[in-house]
């Protein structure tokens, strides 16, 4: 099983074979929720927050 460090505070973060762009990883160390922004080579980001749009 493949892994990568976590960009927040460089714990493991274990990957699925069927990873995939877009999802949403969280890091079991420090809680931070990471986007896979690219597969070759795995590559991740901070996750977008939702933003509440109250009703607009």
């Amino acid at each position: 099983m493949a892994s990568v460090n976590c960009i927040e505070c460089e714990g493991e973060i274990p990957l699925e074979e069927d990873v995939m762009a877009g999802e949403i990883l969280q890091c079991p160390h420090c809680g931070s929720e990471l986007e896979v922004v690219s597969l070759d080579p795995v590559k991740l980001d901070l996750a977008p927050e939702v933003q509440e749009d109250w009703g607009e």
